[in-house]
């Protein structure tokens, strides 16, 4: 099953890594990782993507309560939730192809930031399922590259408080 995890962190050098090894000493893999301060510069969120059945995250989850730096940790799996992804795209096109893929950008609510003259560069935020439905619905013309940022959370309603 596949798990969200919202890690509050001190923001220090090298908490990362022990939180990354964490996972890695113990064969857990992490399909996603995004990090950022918050509205406290001291205290970044981790924002923690892994695979595992209930047992594997409760194991996960102590083994990072142990680390000093963590202060507080939430698996959002059975919460409400809003997440994001980031997607950067080129794509081919000639002429006559950027009128139909610029329909497919209106479609997914994404934008163009660059024209040169072979191919176009596509912008988009969105759910996980639908940055992976623009990709798809992009791949006919030609995918040249892609740059797809981790999956980033935050619970709905009330707030995770810091202190």
């Amino acid at each position: 099953m596949r798990h969200t995890l919202s890690v509050l962190v001190e923001n220090r050098t090298g908490v990362l890594a022990r939180v990354a090894g964490l996972f890695g000493r113990r064969g857990y893999n992490i399909e996603s990782l995004a990090v950022g301060t918050t509205e406290r510069p001291e205290i970044s969120r981790m924002t923690i993507i892994v695979d595992g059945d209930n047992n594997v995250i409760e194991q996960v989850m102590k083994q990072l309560h142990k680390l000093v730096e963590v202060i507080k940790i939430n698996d959002l799996t059975g919460e409400e939730y809003v997440n994001r992804e980031l997607i950067l795209i080129k794509v081919t096109a000639s002429t006559e192809q950027r009128a139909e893929i610029m329909q497919i950008v209106d479609i997914f609510r994404a934008r163009i930031v660059d024209i040169s003259g072979k191919s176009l560069i596509i912008e988009a935020t969105g759910d996980p399922k639908k940055i992976s439905a623009l990709v798809e619905a992009l791949r006919p013309f030609g995918i040249k590259e892609v740059v797809r940022t981790a999956e980033i959370a935050i619970v709905r309603g009330s707030q995770l408080k810091l202190d």
